[in-house]
């Protein structure tokens, strides 16, 4: 007779598979104990599933999330003409609301318009108020029903006039929030009521638009926020409530550990107060670096992770910056070229396990610099053709000279190559050189290209070969994709 694992021993490996969908799906099937965990760990966040022409919550999901509205939500949607259909009339299994930690408001306004499509509306009934209806039944399920939410996202759509803050369990459900993303022109009510709830929030991203009243004051009455995300949309940096917004973001100048800032030009200065930063990350297409000059003398004692990913500062200062603060780097990402920026590199972050910078294809030296002076480098993203690296050169390079822990490669091909033509000629040379190495891990593998449409099945016979040596785990992870500057 099989004996059953202590439910907290599955409970830690199912949540260590919890990236792994497929795993944890065929885990539904074992028996009903790991279905049980599964279910909980599949249902933590159902946002996240994206299909053309259809919501990206699956039509799956949206029927069960429907059948697990209460009895008296459907006689309510029903007296008002709204039809909801549902695959049987059997109850489902679990009470599968309940199980959900992360909570989209727009994805629930797309799953409403999807229900409603095609139903028939009045003059005294338009398809807004049925969608709001719709919304605030679901919303209510999930305000009464979730014991802790951890994750809220809310940029607008047709529950943006719901104060769902208000609804029953709300206080309960909202207590433990870690992360809210939103837009910084939701009405202000809802900034005012959630303040008076929320006082633990760790992450935070804002959309920035016009500023809410209510914004500044729901951040500043965190206890310990960790990590903010500035996006600019349409941001006037010059009126009051930004001017509120980042003055309530200085009480946390010692517990903040991470800031990202995307087309948000606000004085570089505003990032010295941050003395614990842990990870930066600056996305400008235009170059704001002006005032770099301030920050290239700040020594953050803890910072691990840089990233610029388009513009970079003046490379005299960045350098400048890398002196005081390189040694703590395990990270850098910097999206533009220099060589003296390169050398330097190699000669302030002596850390680094993972880095992204561009060579020019005379440039071999020099990575050999870095691959020598960082001996603690795991993981590199490089840039291939059009007068960049050589691939049979760089992965000749590689071999000889990658650090023992080395296993993560990644090339951005930058030319229009033909899909046959992606990956090196000298793939299997490669394979083999790498797996006599004296010191060889298993390779993460990721071919960027900048051509569309490309599939896994591009080249046949360099499928083949990668095929083999995943076989004989040489190869633990391969993938070619679309390159996204805006990847962190």
């Amino acid at each position: 007779m099989s004996q059953q694992l202590p439910a907290d021993c599955l409970n830690d490996i199912f949540d260590y598979l919890e990236e792994n969908k497929t795993t944890l799906h065929s885990c539904l099937l074992v028996n009903r104990q790991c279905c049980d965990i599964a279910v909980r760990i599949l249902w933590r966040n159902v946002w996240n599933f994206q299909s053309n022409n259809k919501p990206r919550v699956s039509l799956s999901i949206i029927s069960t999330l429907i059948a697990c509205l209460p009895r008296e939500s459907k006689d309510h949607l029903h007296k008002n003409g709204i039809a909801i259909f549902t695959p049987t009339q059997k109850p489902p299994l679990y009470n599968y609301a309940s199980f959900c930690k992360v909570i989209s408001i727009n994805e629930i306004d797309e799953m409403v318009q999807y229900i409603l499509k095609g139903q028939p509306t009045t003059l005294s009934r338009s398809l807004n108020f049925n969608k709001y209806l719709l919304s605030q039944e679901i919303l209510k399920m999930f305000m009464n029903q979730i014991l802790s939410l951890k994750s809220l996202e809310y940029y607008l759509g047709c529950s943006q006039n719901i104060i769902f803050t208000c609804l029953p369990g709300a206080k309960t459900c909202l207590l433990d929030l870690i992360e809210l993303k939103c837009r910084s022109d939701i009405y202000s009510e809802f900034f005012y009521q959630i303040s008076q709830i929320c006082y633990n929030i760790q992450l935070l991203t804002i959309e920035l638009r016009d500023i809410s009243n209510g914004l500044a004051d729901l951040i500043f009455l965190q206890n310990n926020l960790k990590s903010v995300t500035l996006i600019s949309i349409s941001c006037d940096e010059e009126n009051e409530g930004t001017k509120a917004l980042i003055s309530s973001l200085t009480k946390f100048s010692l517990s903040l550990i991470k800031l990202k800032i995307i087309e948000y030009y606000i004085p570089l200065s505003f990032i010295a107060i941050f003395k614990n930063l842990e990870e930066l990350i600056l996305s400008f297409e235009l170059n704001p670096f002006d005032d770099f000059i301030q920050l290239q003398h700040v020594n953050f004692s803890n910072l691990k992770v840089l990233k610029f990913l388009y513009a970079i500062p003046r490379v005299e200062m960045l350098i400048k910056f890398l002196e005081i603060n390189g040694k703590t780097l395990t990270e850098f990402y910097v999206g533009d070229h220099d060589s003296k920026l390169n050398v330097s590199i190699a000669k302030f972050c002596p850390n680094l396990k993972i880095l992204f910078t561009i060579f020019i294809e005379k440039e071999l030296d020099i990575l050999e610099l870095i691959f020598n002076s960082c001996q603690y480098l795991e993981s590199i993203r490089v840039w291939c053709g059009d007068g960049y690296l050589n691939d049979k050169e760089f992965l000749d390079i590689l071999v000889k000279s990658s650090p023992k822990n080395f296993y993560e490669l990644e090339i951005y091909y930058c030319s229009y190559h033909e899909p046959s033509e992606i990956l090196p000629k000298e793939l299997e040379g490669f394979f083999i050189n790498w797996k006599n190495r004296m010191t060889q891990k298993s390779l993460s593998l990721t071919i960027f290209n900048n051509t569309e449409g490309i599939s896994l099945e591009a080249n046949e016979e360099n499928m083949k070969i990668i095929k083999k040596y995943e076989k004989v785990g040489l190869i633990k992870k391969f993938r070619i994709k679309e390159y996204d500057y805006d990847e962190d």
